[in-house]
C-alpha cells in the first residue's frame, strides 16, 4: 500500500513539474500588421505579429502559420534569444504563392528542442497571399523598432562568435576535413594517372576520363580564382566531390578489369 501511494505521489509531482515548466513562459498577442483577422497580403509582403512575453529563463519565440491544422506553405522568422523577464517580441511569416491561405497562427516558445518548445498562444486569422504590388504605406512603429532590435541582436551574436576562439574539437574536425579533402584530391588525380601509365588498350582510355575530369576541375579552380578570388568559395567541396568520384570510378574500373582477366593476361605476358 505504501509503495503504491509513493508511485502515485511521484506521478503527481511529475505532472505538476510539467505544468510549472509549461507555465514558465507566457506570450500575449498584442497586435498584427496588416491589422485585422481577414487580410490579403500584397506581393512579397510579410505578416507581422507583435508579442509580449514573460519568462523565468531565456527563451526563443517563433510565429508559425497553419492551414487546416497543418503547416502552411510559407516562410517564417528565426528567433533570437530573448532575456529572462518580460518584454516585447516580434514574429513574422510570408506566403510563397498567390492564393496560399492561412487560418491559424501558432506562437511557439522554448529552447528550440522538440521537448523544450511548446505552443503558448494561437491566433485564428484568414490570411491570403495576393499578387498586388505593395502600397507605399509605412508600417507601425513597433515593426521598425523590434526589427532593428532583432538585427542588432543577430549582429552582436555574430560578432561574439567571431571573437570566440574555436574549440579543440572544432579545430580537429576542420583539420580532419581538410586532410580528407587534400587526400581525396591527390588520390583522385594519382589513381587514374597510374591507370593511364600501367594499363593498356581501352582500359588506359577509360582511366584517362577521370584523370581529365579531375585535372580540368583543378585547373578551372586555379584559373578562376586567379581572376576572381570569390568565384569558387566552396572549392574544398568541389575537390572533395570530384576526387571521391574519381576514386570511385577507378575502383569500379579496377574491379571490372580484374574480372575481365586483362590484368592476369598482361602479367603472364
Amino acid at each position: 500500500m505504501f509503495r503504491w501511494m509513493a508511485w502515485v505521489g511521484l506521478v503527481v509531482l511529475a505532472l505538476c513539474a510539467v505544468g510549472v515548466a509549461q507555465a514558465a513562459t507566457q506570450v500575449e498577442i498584442i497586435d498584427t500588421y496588416p491589422a485585422g483577422t481577414e487580410v490579403t497580403l500584397d506581393r512579397n509582403q510579410n505578416f507581422y505579429v507583435h508579442l509580449h512575453y514573460t519568462s523565468d529563463q531565456p527563451v526563443q519565440i517563433w510565429v508559425r502559420p497553419y492551414l487546416a491544422g497543418e503547416p502552411a506553405k510559407a516562410g517564417s522568422n528565426p528567433s533570437r534569444v530573448y532575456p529572462a523577464g518580460s518584454g516585447e517580441a516580434m514574429g513574422w511569416f510570408f506566403l510563397f504563392d498567390p492564393g496560399t491561405r492561412v487560418d491559424e497562427v501558432r506562437i511557439r516558445a522554448g529552447d528550440g528542442t522538440r521537448d523544450g518548445t511548446t505552443v503558448v498562444a494561437s491566433l485564428p486569422v484568414s490570411v491570403t497571399a495576393g499578387d498586388q504590388v505593395a502600397a507605399e504605406t509605412p508600417p507601425p512603429a513597433w515593426v521598425a523598432t523590434l526589427g532593428a532590435a532583432d538585427r542588432a541582436a543577430q549582429q552582436a551574436d555574430h560578432d561574439k562568435r567571431m571573437r570566440t576562439p574555436p574549440s579543440a574539437g572544432e579545430v580537429a574536425l576542420f583539420g580532419g576535413f581538410m586532410l580528407t579533402m587534400y587526400a581525396l584530391g591527390l588520390v583522385g588525380l594519382a589513381a587514374p594517372a597510374w591507370g593511364v601509365w600501367r594499363w593498356r588498350g581501352p582500359w588506359r582510355w577509360a582511366a584517362a576520363v577521370p584523370l581529365a575530369v579531375v585535372a580540368f576541375v583543378l585547373l578551372r579552380i586555379v584559373v578562376d580564382t586567379a581572376r576572381d578570388p570569390t568565384s569558387h568559395n566552396l572549392w574544398p567541396f568541389e575537390i572533395l566531390l570530384w576526387g571521391a568520384l574519381s576514386c570511385g570510378a577507378m575502383l569500379l574500373l579496377g574491379l571490372a578489369r580484374r574480372l575481365s582477366g586483362a590484368g592476369r593476361t598482361r602479367s603472364r605476358a
